[in-house]
């Protein structure tokens, strides 16, 4: 049994975490997150629960600080946050982060004993099982979990669409566990998990309705520390008004808070020009804008205005320290300077906005994360649409893995989505997670494009995350089953 800190198995273990990395977006190697993963299985096979922990811990912590470096980017560059203040910060971050890794190899090491369903069925569902619960706890932080990895083109995404991300977690997880069993009967079951796959990536779980729908997506690029500046508004309003007027697309869709000031400090005028406008192409202009209640809720809102009656969303899954602030923590606005960082939530279950004779799942930003709690909605849409300014993460790895999310979330709803990004990525994706039209991230411009809506229900938007916890769940048991201390 491997003693409980041993250097070189820990370094070992942060040098794979790191590793995994490059099969996400941008680079996306998807078979690289599994390999790694097969190799840190392998390396704590034998480890007592106390090993498998620290090994497992430092696996995530080399996965978080390659993977979600940008944290510190947007704490220090664009929250006003002093440097140090801002690594110990992304640090303690990932660290804490980490324990989720740790706790699924310590669960699936104590529940069952040496051997290949350790491998293949223990730590690939106890994985999974922290991964989901590292998608909710403390609200959550989903970013990274493994089944990312495997969209748009591992046959693994063919799963997508019956059992979501975190059922692509397992059988990605499940995988690297039977090839770290090096058994020739497990690499055959490898290979029919992933030729199942890309049959599944055959089927079409949604049609078409309509013909398809005219849009432009505008990206502002406006930089974030000039977005909230008084003297800039003007001039994002007027670069936005002549991109949209200069197009002539049913379905127009500005980002997330294009509109810097709340709706009640903007003049009339403007919005009213804008729904003329989309009347006029015979549709409707999308537009995020911070709405306040009374002057004492505030909201991150979408709206619509034009041919259709206006149409809101208020987004939901607010980000800590960003838009809320959690309860004892009041004293973070002394070194953090982000505006409009104080957001009431909107309600759970809206439904779809109604534009340009499309139903449209609207999500804000990194709403998108968190696929299951958009499922209602998705099930009654024809598009996706998510808005977004992810100016705050910089030049860094976080637009490209926020695009890569999005492709999953079209995977699990089998729908087109529209998404609109301040300084990218703004792209229009098919129902199968490809990228149909881009544009690059810092520049200015309008994505103009067709969409098709389409209707129908995906399993998963049936069932959720539902068979893939049973799946775990029912991985673990057989594997405690035969373990000689569950007797």
């Amino acid at each position: 049994m491997l003693p409980r800190f041993d250097p070189a198995r820990l370094l070992a273990a942060f040098l794979l975490g790191a590793l995994a990395v490059p099969g996400y977006a941008p680079l996306a190697w998807f078979p690289l997150p599994i390999l790694s993963l097969a190799l840190l299985f392998r390396l704590l096979r034998d480890a007592g629960p106390r090993a498998a922990f620290a090994g497992g811990w430092a696996y995530g912590l080399g996965l978080f600080l390659a993977g979600v470096s940008w944290i510190y980017v947007s704490l220090s560059t664009y929250g006003g946050m002093p440097m140090p203040l801002a690594l110990l910060a992304t640090l303690s971050f990932c660290a804490f982060v980490a324990l989720l890794p740790a706790a699924g190899i310590w669960l699936g090491i104590r529940l069952s004993a040496p051997g290949w369903m350790r491998l293949a069925f223990a730590l690939p569902a106890a994985w999974a099982l922290l991964e989901w619960t590292r998608g909710w706890l403390f609200t959550g932080f989903p970013w990274l979990a493994l089944g990312y990895s495997q969209v748009p083109d591992s046959p693994l995404a063919g799963y997508a669409a019956l059992f979501g991300v975190y059922g692509v977690s397992l059988l990605a997880a499940v995988s690297a566990g039977l090839l770290a069993s090096a058994r020739r009967a497990a690499l055959l079951a490898v290979l029919a998990i992933w030729l199942a796959g890309w049959g599944l990536q055959q089927v079409q779980w949604t049609h078409p309705v309509g013909v398809p729908v005219s849009v432009a997506l505008l990206q502002g690029n406006v930089p974030q520390e000039m977005k909230f500046r008084p003297e800039k508004l003007q001039g994002t309003l007027l670069d936005y008004a002549r991109a949209a007027l200069a197009s002539q697309a049913r379905l127009i869709v500005l980002p997330e808070t294009a509109v810097p000031v709340l709706r009640s400090q903007l003049s009339p005028d403007y919005l009213t020009m804008l729904a003329d406008h989309g009347r006029r192409n015979g549709g409707d202009v999308v537009l995020g804008v911070p709405e306040d209640e009374t002057g004492e809720r505030y909201y991150n809102s979408v709206i619509s205005v034009g041919t259709s009656p206006e149409g809101r969303y208020r987004k939901a899954h607010l980000v800590p320290f960003g838009e809320f602030l959690p309860w004892g923590f009041g004293w973070v606005l002394r070194v953090l300077s982000i505006p409009m960082s104080d957001f009431s939530r909107g309600a759970v279950d809206q439904p779809p906005i109604a534009a340009a004779g499309q139903k449209l799942a609207v999500n804000i930003c990194y709403e998108d994360v968190f696929g299951e709690e958009r499922i209602a909605a998705a099930r009654a849409s024809t598009l996706l649409v998510n808005v977004s300014n992810d100016a705050w993460f910089g030049a860094s790895l976080a637009p490209e893995q926020h695009l890569q999310i999005g492709a999953m979330r079209s995977l699990e709803a089998g729908r087109w989505q529209l998404r609109a990004n301040n300084t990218g990525i703004t792209a229009i994706l098919d129902q199968s997670g490809q990228v149909r039209a881009r544009l690059e991230p810092f520049i200015q411009g309008r994505l103009e494009g067709m969409a098709q809506g389409r209707v129908g229900a995906t399993p998963y938007l049936l069932w959720g995350n539902w068979p893939a916890l049973a799946a775990m769940l029912l991985l673990l048991g057989l594997a405690w089953r035969r373990n000689p201390r569950s007797m």
